[in-house]
Parts: structure tokens; sequence; C-alpha cells
């Protein structure tokens, strides 16, 4: 159920995410539900592609895969689908951690992208796919 409804992110807005080595999903805070339009229950346990938009080309996330699994933060914009089929965008910083049983976890925070900053990623991110 596709639609090109643009959620754009408050300037106070702060969306956390945690996966597992495999990228499933161990946490999420209300906002990033919220945004998402998702319930908390509904992700937890899922692969973190489940917001994954068809426009973010693989590419991007090879490369955010590569760096994160090297131990190496990563930062990047991205598109994600909403549950509803519409998108929003995030400039995203993930940091790759061991957890109190030493086992490989991702923290990912988000944040507002700039206009500006939206539109020269489309462009990139058109010439990648």
């Amino acid at each position: 159920m596709a639609n090109d409804k643009e959620t754009i992110l408050s300037d106070d807005s702060f969306l956390v995410s945690e996966t597992d080595e495999k990228g499933n999903i161990i946490f999420v805070n209300e906002e990033f539900c919220k945004v998402a339009e998702y319930q908390e229950s509904e992700l937890l346990g899922k692969p973190h592609n489940v917001v994954r938009h068809k426009d973010m080309p693989k590419a991007a996330f090879k490369d955010l895969w590569e760096t994160i699994k090297s131990g190496v933060l990563w930062q990047g914009y991205v598109k994600n689908e909403t549950k509803n089929g519409g998108f929003y965008w995030v400039y995203t910083t993930i940091y790759p951690y061991k957890n109190e049983k030493k086992e490989q976890c991702y923290m990912s925070i988000r944040r507002k992208p700039s206009r500006e900053d939206i539109i020269k990623a489309e462009a990139l991110y058109k010439n990648l796919q």
C-alpha cells in the first residue's frame, strides 16, 4: 500500500534503535515507532530492513554494513519507509559496540537532515543503485 506521503521529522526528533549482529531489532524508542508507524511489538526481533525504502541503493547498505562490521562508526543519509507506505529521511549515525554478554550490537541514532542534504543524497543515490 504505497503512498508518497513524507513525514518530516521535528527539529528535536531523536530516533533510536539497536540491532544484534545480524541486523535484527532488539530495541526501539517511542519516537522511532511513532515516525515509522509501528508498534514496538511489531519491530522487536524483526530485521531492521523492515523500514528500508525501495529508493535506497543496495550499494549504500553494503558500505554501511562493511563499515560497522569492521568496528567503525558509520554516518549517512537514509530514506526509510513507514508501515503505511510513506517515507521519511534521517541523518543516521551507527555505533558498533559489544553488549554485557560480549555480543556484537549496533546502535543507530537518527536526527532530522536539512532539505539541502536530502537533495544531495537523492542525487547521489540515483547514481549508485
